[in-house]
């Protein structure tokens, strides 16, 4: 094995340790809204007056669904900005990791086969697998 190789792997062992010491993480994102009630009397009906607020809500897509949480103000609200935080470090480490194992595929060696025998029933296999033969289409 060559040294570049064995750098890169101790390289995605220590980013594998580093995604283990993140703790709790969360994907999506935090928005704040100022809304108007709609009362005519009340302070937020007037011109200048940005409305109600500000309300803080937790949003995230999972599967092609949107998913949307109200957070209070104070130790919810830390709370999930501390672990949107975190997936955006855990994520951050994915590419770094998924960059490495590019790289260190690419370095790997490819393996010999010596045996004749065993290169030509790979051969044959590969054949069978990517090389099908085209469907006949029916005349219905």
């Amino acid at each position: 094995m060559s040294d570049d190789l064995i750098k890169l792997e101790i390289q995605r062992e220590q980013l594998y340790q580093r995604m283990q010491s993140i703790g709790d993480f969360r994907r999506g994102s935090i928005s704040v809204t100022f809304c108007k009630c709609g009362k005519k009397n009340c302070a937020c009906a007037a011109k200048d007056h940005p409305g109600h607020g500000p309300h803080y809500r937790w949003t995230t897509t999972r599967k092609g669904k949107s998913f949307a949480q109200h957070l209070h103000l104070g130790p919810e609200l830390d709370k999930a900005r501390k672990e949107i935080g975190a997936y955006k470090q855990f994520d951050r480490l994915c590419q770094e990791v998924v960059e490495l194992n590019e790289q260190i595929c690419r370095l790997r060696p490819v393996p010999k086969i010596d045996d004749e025998c065993e290169l030509e029933a790979l051969k044959k296999k590969l054949r069978k697998k990517f090389f099908k033969k085209p469907r006949k289409k029916s005349t219905a």
